[in-house]
């Protein structure tokens, strides 16, 4: 049945690349076949392309089912085969040398790569899918300012904006404090609604205990980013002041930033989720009182948060008269519902505990959301 299928799909490939231009940007159509017999496959089109040595598409073909299996030796002997022949066609050649870029970067060859890729770019010019594998691959090896340069070059701005961010960390790291600065102010001037530049402006005033510039550059971030990503500035704040507390202290958020928050969110249209956190904010700097407060405010505008009344009830936990049983019951059950994850992609569903900006499942760019409902 497989042997049928592959007779079937190397007519029509040879029907539909007769008489035209390869693009470039067709370099993934039709290569890889559905799922099944992966081994049968590979021989099938083995022994098609000893009978047709000039069928470069079944060459690609062929070195992308190695690549998948795993037989990245063989799919690299496949390209530089290609890339060898002297009357080979520049479209081919650039694809050929393309592929042979993501055969190194799956065998983790990051300069071979980055060679291959640029050969390609050099054949074909400055094509989105080159540019996108480099800028890619300069991620996933820590360069986040070459990153940067590529999705520039790409026109996408959020990513662009991201891993200028990801440069400033690093210089912060290097003990190079103000070229960092430089990297976020860039990240912002790139893309205004940066909530990663944004929230690392507001952690480094917190570091310094700086509140006035912590409360402009919170007032700003709030005003500057979409609404239903306000929620990651206070997030990432709360997560960061928490990871550098003792974990045995219950209030690890100084007075002065609980304040800040509350001021200024209180400046705000009323938002479901900035006034819980107003609450977070307030119980993790010791204030009880105005947290139940903001608690109740956070319940009148979404009785169904379900994060908000689980802090209530552990709050007003303490004023009810229970017998021990059920106390060790309730306070196990509310340990547990803590655990529950907080955050969901909107895009693919999936959920985690801490904030992302892209996320590791779909890839999409700022897709997070709070999951106000359980069963979001």
């Amino acid at each position: 049945m497989i042997f049928m299928w592959f007779r079937n799909w190397l007519s029509r490939l040879k029907k539909k690349t007769q008489g035209r231009n390869s693009s470039f940007l067709k370099l993934e159509e039709g290569y890889l076949p559905p799922s099944g017999d992966t081994f049968a496959a590979i021989g099938e089109l083995s022994r098609v392309v000893k009978n047709n040595p000039d069928a470069v598409e079944i060459y690609l073909a062929l070195g992308n089912l190695f690549r998948a299996q795993g037989e990245i030796e063989r799919a690299i002997q496949i390209r530089q085969n290609l890339i060898a022949r002297p009357n080979l066609d520049d479209q081919f050649k650039a694809r050929a040398w393309f592929e042979l870029g993501n055969d190194f970067k799956r065998a983790g060859l990051v300069d071979r790569a980055v060679y291959a890729f640029e050969r390609a770019q050099k054949i074909v010019g400055p094509e989105p899918a080159i540019l996108g594998a480099l800028a890619r691959l300069f991620a996933e090896s820590n360069d986040f300012k070459k990153a940067a340069e590529y999705y520039s070059r790409l026109d996408q701005l959020i990513p662009q904006a991201h891993y200028l961010v990801r440069w400033a960390k690093q210089l912060k790291a290097r003990q190079q404090s103000d070229s960092g600065r430089k990297a976020l102010q860039k990240a912002l001037k790139v893309y205004p609604g940066s909530v990663e530049a944004w929230l690392e402006l507001i952690i480094r005033d917190y570091q310094k205990k700086n509140w006035r510039s912590l409360a402009k550059n919170l007032s700003h971030a709030l005003a500057s980013v979409s609404a239903n990503l306000k929620f990651v500035l206070l997030e990432g704040l709360y997560q960061f002041a928490h990871g550098e507390s003792d974990n045995s202290s219950k209030s690890f958020i100084d007075f002065e930033c609980s304040q800040i928050v509350v001021e200024i969110v209180s400046r705000t249209d009323q938002d479901l989720l900035l006034s819980f956190y107003c609450a977070l904010f307030l119980l993790a700097s010791g204030n009880e009182e105005q947290t139940k407060d903001w608690l109740e405010k956070t319940l009148l505008l979404g009785p169904g948060l379900w994060p908000a009344r689980l802090e209530l009830l552990a709050l007003t936990e303490k004023e009810q008269k229970l017998t021990d049983s059920f106390r060790v019951q309730l306070e196990f059950f509310l340990q547990k519902a803590r655990l529950v994850k907080r955050f969901v992609c909107s895009r693919c569903g999936l959920k985690r505990e801490q904030i992302f900006f892209v996320c590791p499942r779909c890839h999409s760019w700022h897709s997070i959301s709070f999951r106000t409902r359980l069963n979001d």
